[in-house]
């Protein structure tokens, strides 16, 4: 995206951010196109109308509940102008993180994934993706350890991700390798309960970069999304699976998790969505499973502020069920 185009678009108001003083407001801003609406409460009631019409809403006040972000009022200027630069660094993706969001509760699970890959394949040939992409060249690994170790522990089918030395970074191995192991978890005749872990010092550190833009056609790689989702395979083991976070859980490593109905974590757990500092939107499931936890605000603040959200937070949001030792 040139300089000159994007600076129309900010113009009209179909990119960027704006951000709202809601207690000056006097009236809504019409939601839309690829700008995104930042809320702001510092004093007074909550406002509890017109919410809907933003993307992330921060409020001073202390704990606020869903949809508000909390920021302490000595850090909400910051917070606001580190957003600002955010979105202005990648307003494409940005922008079409906001939009996933906007429509991602309106649809059901699986329908929610195909939006999500569509609009991922497309920010695979953007210019903000392809500019990451050339200041970070890929490398090969030479790691051949089996991704996914799956065991039988005490009438539990244990499944643990193994590629500790790259902090199980999901790699297509290691994504095809979980949904073999996922999908044999569900069609267990005995139906046993699940548990998925990982092994090392994080639960996984997100999707391997140095897989990230090698597919030739963003069309097929679509396809091969919606087909082989872990993320899917989580949600459709219900009540059986439990995952069991620790250390990062960052990108795939907190989207598929957040797909599963019981999600524990460690002391020391972080979450963080980093996709959209990329040029990407969370692509492995993320703008389904996340938002169906914690709202589609909160949801919008973690992709496009990539903040680490930390485990006394993950729990209060919803995003973590219980904590561990």
């Amino acid at each position: 995206m040139t300089a000159d185009l994007i600076s129309d678009l900010i113009a009209l108001e179909g990119a960027g951010c704006r951000v709202m003083e809601l207690d000056q407001r006097r009236e809504g801003p019409v939601a839309g196109g690829g700008q995104v609406l930042v809320g702001v409460h510092r004093t007074g009631p909550l406002p509890a109308s017109g919410l809907d019409a933003f993307d992330i809403l921060l409020s001073a006040a202390p704990d606020p509940p869903r949809p508000w972000t909390g920021v302490a009022s000595d850090r909400l200027d910051a917070v606001i102008a580190d957003l600002e630069a955010r979105v202005a660094a990648q307003p494409a993706a940005a922008g079409v993180a906001a939009q996933i969001l906007r429509m991602t509760l309106a649809l059901d699970f699986g329908q929610a994934l195909q939006l999500e890959s569509l609009a991922y394949s497309t920010l695979l040939r953007s210019r903000g993706f392809q500019a990451w992409r050339a200041s970070r060249p890929a490398r090969d690994r030479a790691d051949q350890e089996p991704r996914v170790l799956m065991t039988m522990e005490g009438g539990t089918l244990s499944i643990c991700l193994n590629r500790p030395a790259a902090r199980n970074a999901f790699d297509a191995a290691m994504r095809d390798a979980l949904c073999e192991a996922l999908d044999f978890a569900r069609v267990h005749p005995e139906a046993p309960p699940v548990a998925l872990s990982g092994q090392g010092g994080a639960f996984s550190a997100g999707g391997d970069l140095n897989e990230f833009g090698k597919a030739v056609d963003p069309a097929e790689a679509h396809l091969i999304r919606t087909l082989r989702s872990p993320a899917s395979l989580v949600r459709a083991l219900g009540d059986r699976l439990t995952v069991h976070l620790h250390g990062d859980c960052i990108g795939a490593g907190i989207e598929v998790p957040a797909a599963g109905s019981r999600v524990t974590g460690r002391t020391g757990t972080v979450c963080r969505l980093p996709e959209v500092s990329m040029g990407l939107i969370p692509g492995a499931g993320g703008t389904a499973s996340i938002p169906r936890r914690i709202g589609r605000h909160r949801a919008a603040y973690m992709a496009i502020s990539g903040a680490p959200i930390d485990l006394a937070t993950a729990l209060d949001w919803g995003l973590v069920d219980a904590e561990i030792t």
